[in-house]
């Protein structure tokens, strides 16, 4: 596997593939690599000729007070996972070669990224929408895959790809889940054991109130019982538990075939986020 950290040889490496006549598929990380992201890679490795991964841990989409530097940051790990996996080549920038001296553009994507984690992350999405952008052209890839835990992030960078007129294939891949239920995240790892032990109360309570929300129930009532649930097992604070359109992240008041649930939820320090189809 390739390690480039330069825009000029990443040209040279991605005409190689060209040149042989490959599909180029991007799995775009922050690193901290887990099941969930090896998942990426391996949809993608079914669906390209050759995967491309990127690891850069992008300052703009962290707010004031987030964890920028206390990200977990492990590259030598993260590049033999992804070596191993068959990835042909890791695109690892420096921060130069993202933010120039003197860069001054923004990628905003307005409506969806509005209310979940646009409220909580003021600017957090723009700072998404941006670094992709920069990775979609930089790469130019056949296929870009993103996994649906983050699902607004996903809903924002398809909205954004089609106003920009990208025009290779954005692919959502399901959310993987530990054994228990609780959706892989980079952030797990600031959990303690207790805490790593309550958290499966948030897709516990989203499971059944899903499940209920299905068969006919009042909405509000079974959210109303489902952050109490939560809350019970130890989460301090809840940002949202939202029904809304799986499409269009419209808020909804009632079951339709494309709801889906939406949470975000804080434990000691670490804010977790989920979301499910209510089916």
């Amino acid at each position: 596997m390739q390690i480039v950290r330069q825009l000029a040889p990443l040209r040279d490496a991605l005409a190689e593939f060209r040149k042989a006549g490959l599909t180029i598929g991007l799995v775009p990380t922050m690193g901290a690599l887990h099941a969930g992201h090896m998942r990426l890679v391996e949809v993608a490795r079914a669906q390209c000729d050759a995967v491309v991964a990127s690891i850069f841990v992008n300052p703009t989409q962290f707010g004031v007070g987030e964890d920028l530097d206390a990200y977990p940051r492990q590259e030598a790990a993260d590049a033999a996972l992804l070596d191993a996996a068959g990835v042909e080549l890791l695109w690892a920038p420096t921060a130069d070669q993202i933010y120039p001296a003197g860069y001054a553009t923004n990628v905003g994507v307005t409506g969806i990224s509005e209310g979940l984690c646009g409220a909580a992350r003021p600017g957090h999405f723009d700072g998404v929408a941006t670094v992709v952008t920069k990775l979609f052209n930089q790469i130019r890839p056949d296929a870009a895959f993103f996994g649906e835990k983050d699902y607004q992030q996903l809903a924002v960078i398809r909205r954004m790809a089609r106003d920009l007129d990208f025009t290779h294939d954005i692919v959502g891949v399901p959310t993987v889940r530990d054994p228990d239920g609780l959706a892989l995240s980079s952030r797990n790892a600031y959990l303690t054991k207790e805490q790593r032990a309550s958290a499966v109360a948030l897709p516990d309570a989203m499971r059944d109130a899903a499940r209920q929300i299905a068969d006919g129930g009042r909405v509000a009532a079974i959210l109303a019982d489902a952050k109490a649930r939560i809350q019970a097992a130890g989460f301090h604070e809840i940002d949202y538990l939202e029904l809304r359109d799986g499409d269009t992240l419209a808020v909804l008041d009632d079951f339709t075939p494309q709801a889906r649930l939406f949470a975000a939820a804080r434990i000691g320090t670490t804010r977790l986020i989920d979301n499910i189809p209510v089916s």
